[in-house]
């Protein structure tokens, strides 16, 4: 996790890691890798400090690192940081966060 703190995304964008793609059902059948489903729950690593708006002030991204969240199926930029897969996305594309 060392990776993600040498990186800090610029104005509203927000850097996340994707969880792994489950490898076998609930009965315990093996699920091959062409066939998992693409992961669209991820975790917050980094966070930009946020847009300008018409009148020069900042605002702020809705997510915090930590957070989970609902991404969209298509879209982000990949960014490979210390061999690790992240994920660039503007903070108006995510879906939502998953609360507790």
């Amino acid at each position: 996790m060392q990776a993600f703190r040498k990186f800090i995304p610029m104005f509203d964008r927000v850097l996340v890691e994707r969880l792994a793609a489950e490898t076998v059902t609930k009965g315990g059948i093996m699920i091959p890798e062409k066939s998992q489903g693409k992961v669209l729950q991820a975790t917050v690593v980094a966070v930009g400090p946020g847009s300008t708006n018409k009148d020069g002030k900042v605002t702020p991204v809705c997510v915090n690192v930590g957070d989970k969240v609902l991404l969209p199926e298509y879209g982000g930029t990949k960014v490979v940081l210390e061999d690790k897969d992240y994920f660039l996305f503007r903070d108006g594309d995510i879906l939502g966060k998953y609360v507790n």
